[in-house]
């Protein structure tokens, strides 16, 4: 219950200024984001990347409403994988983009926007030997993002795409984009969705997320497990080996500054262990679904504002 409303209250603007007004909102965000610059955001990766992980950078924002900005997000990934470049990390960076961020919202010109958009970033990307991934968000947005990615893989083929396991339709999903070279994060989903399109309890999303990865795991292309719980991993693990899939057929995704001695566990194990690094200062989203989606995360919030 607690987490339905803090998903709903993400989206309403006084929620929105009450909490970005607390200052001690600040220490929590830390943990969950890297920074508000390219600059900080590349100290992060270097820090993780020097660990022995893999990353995924999010410039935070979604939701654009205005062409221009949508563009200045695109260029701020630009600019981001120019740094990545330097670097030559190769295919252990990549970015994760909404499209959302990039015009999609845009009306009747916003897919056309997204996916010109999402070509420049793609661009970048291929200089730098990166790669890119689409995050998915609510329900309403999924037939767009699939069309954009179909699109955009004409050209650039390894780009990648979230999908979100509470949804009805995701396990035909995952059929269509099991296929060799595709490239798939699997997530439990962090938007308030109706019953309508989506499961709502916990134990449903765990048994839906559990098949969505039977059939990733088992298809010829590349799955990217997002998740932070042990049970889930154990069957990922399970699966992997009923499939024939090697270490390097598969990887896993978690959150930057959550259970980072778990994704320093998998590393060492000689899985390829990405982590999903934020930074901006657009992060009340983000901020606020990273509360909602663990109980835990609440309770740190909670402790920081009584100054524990």
């Amino acid at each position: 219950m607690l987490g339905s409303l803090l998903l709903a209250g993400s989206r309403v603007p006084l929620v929105r200024r009450a909490v970005s007004g607390v200052p001690l909102t600040r220490k929590v965000v830390d943990r969950f984001v890297a920074g508000e610059s390219v600059q900080e955001a590349v100290k992060a990766v270097h820090r993780l990347t020097d660990a022995g992980l893999a990353v995924t950078i999010d410039h935070l924002g979604e939701e654009t409403r205005d062409a221009g900005a949508a563009a200045q997000t695109a260029e701020a990934y630009i600019v981001l994988l120019r740094a990545l470049r330097e670097l030559e990390l190769g295919r252990r960076a990549e970015v994760s983009v909404k499209l959302s961020a990039v015009g999609q919202a845009l009306g009747a010109d916003g897919d056309k926007i997204a996916l010109e958009n999402a070509r420049r970033i793609c661009e970048a990307a291929d200089a730098a030997g990166a790669t890119v991934t689409f995050d998915m968000e609510d329900h309403t947005t999924v037939d767009s993002t699939l069309a954009i990615l179909r699109t955009v893989r004409e050209d650039f083929p390894s780009t990648g795409v979230a999908l979100q396991a509470y949804l009805f339709r995701t396990e035909n999903d995952c059929r269509d984009l099991s296929h060799e070279g595709s490239r798939v994060r699997l997530v439990k989903g962090a938007y308030a969705e109706p019953a309508s399109v989506a499961h709502q309890s916990k134990g449903e999303v765990d048994k839906a997320y559990v098949r969505c990865l039977r059939i990733l795991m088992s298809g010829q292309g590349y799955p990217m497990v997002a998740t932070h719980d042990d049970r889930l991993i154990s069957i990922t693990e399970t699966l992997a080996d009923r499939f024939g899939r090697s270490r390097g057929d598969y990887e896993y995704q978690m959150l930057y500054g959550i259970r980072t001695d778990k994704q320093q566990a998998l590393s060492g194990a000689g899985h390829t262990m990405r982590v999903y690094i934020p930074y901006g200062d657009d992060w009340y989203g983000y901020f606020m679904r990273r509360l909602a989606e663990r109980p835990a995360n609440i309770a740190f919030f909670l402790r920081a504002l009584g100054g524990k």
